[in-house]
């Protein structure tokens, strides 16, 4: 059946101004991380997407890598896309990474420009894209001079290939070079996608206020803590979980459900449920709240979790006493 996307899609989505540019994103955007791959239900990963769009999510973000197979998640994106989005195309957002390893020899890895420009285009193939919104560069290299790297993210929007660039993963200081050598290139950094959740704190040690001087976005990933901040763990590990799939490719496995950890969820859970809210929704309320985040990735493996992520919207402010409670509990 010919998908026909919700005509009202826009009602009630917040979008925000990535930095000083003139993009917005909206505040929840959905990642094809996991789930999107090769062994993965690609029915279902349409049905995920579909919604996602229905509901006013404009910004879909992929990796070369991401999987797995590596590869494959681009793969699944491209065949949804032609089915379902290729007219809806200026209404999207799509962006896409390199960084990780991703094929044999000495090209396949981290930062040259030998290796961006060429995951890029194949990145291009497998989703039947004539260009992506936002490429990233997606961690720092310590042996390829950041001039390379960042003048490679230059060449690719002059060459069409991407309309935005940005970083990922990236210390403040080292984001701080690298706005600055894009900034004398003439293509500016747009954005910046840490690692950040209420169990992961560490941008806030510099590297929001570095982005909030320098006028770029921020777009976190695994707010939920890859479900350790949602109601998933609280009793354990359920078969069919993510922690229990082995799936690889950075997934949280079983390692990461401590006894610590659940007991600080619990408690979390409970200040969530007097804001009205569950324990995935406060979480990512609680990265929303800040103003310098332009949006927050939010994962998926069923359609309903996408709703339920955007009921975050329904409240993202904080009492004083709320976030004493909080950082109390996280012993911040």
């Amino acid at each position: 059946m010919t998908y026909l996307p919700n005509q009202n899609r826009y009602q009630d989505m917040e979008y925000r101004r990535c930095g000083n540019s003139g993009l917005k994103l909206p505040a929840v955007s959905l990642g094809l991380w996991h789930n999107f791959g090769g062994i993965d239900s690609l029915e279902n990963a349409r049905n995920i997407l579909r919604l996602a769009f229905d509901k006013g999510i404009t910004h879909f973000d992929l990796a070369n890598n991401y999987g797995p197979p590596p590869g494959s998640a681009e793969e699944s994106f491209g065949r949804i896309f032609k089915d379902d989005f290729k007219n809806y195309r200026d209404e999207l957002i799509i962006s896409s990474k390199a960084g990780w390893g991703m094929w044999e020899g000495p090209y396949g890895d981290w930062g040259s420009k030998k290796y961006l420009v060429a995951s890029l285009d194949q990145s291009l193939k497998r989703m039947g894209l004539d260009y992506v919104d936002i490429f990233y560069h997606h961690r720092p290299d310590p042996e390829t001079p950041i001039e390379e790297t960042m003048g490679a993210l230059d060449l690719i929007v002059r060459q069409g290939k991407a309309l935005y660039v940005g970083i990922s993963s990236y210390s403040a200081s080292e984001t701080e070079k690298a706005i600055a050598v894009l900034k004398e290139l003439g293509t500016p950094c747009l954005i910046h996608q840490p690692k950040y959740s209420m169990f992961d704190r560490w941008v806030e040690g510099g590297l929001l206020d570095v982005l909030e001087d320098k006028g770029v976005g921020c777009i976190p990933f695994s707010p939920l803590a890859q479900g350790l901040l949602t109601n998933k763990y609280l009793k354990g590990i359920p078969e069919g979980s993510r922690a229990a799939a082995h799936r690889g490719n950075g997934a949280i496995d079983e390692d990461a459900i401590t006894e610590q950890n659940i007991a600080k969820a619990a408690k979390l859970n409970e200040i969530a449920l007097q804001r009205g809210q569950n324990l995935a929704q406060m979480a990512l309320s609680w990265i929303l709240k800040d103003k310098r985040i332009t949006s927050v990735l939010i994962g998926a493996s069923k359609p309903e979790q996408v709703t339920d992520s955007i009921g975050c919207l329904a409240n993202i402010s904080f009492s004083d006493e709320e976030l004493k409670l909080i950082n109390n509990i996280l012993a911040y």
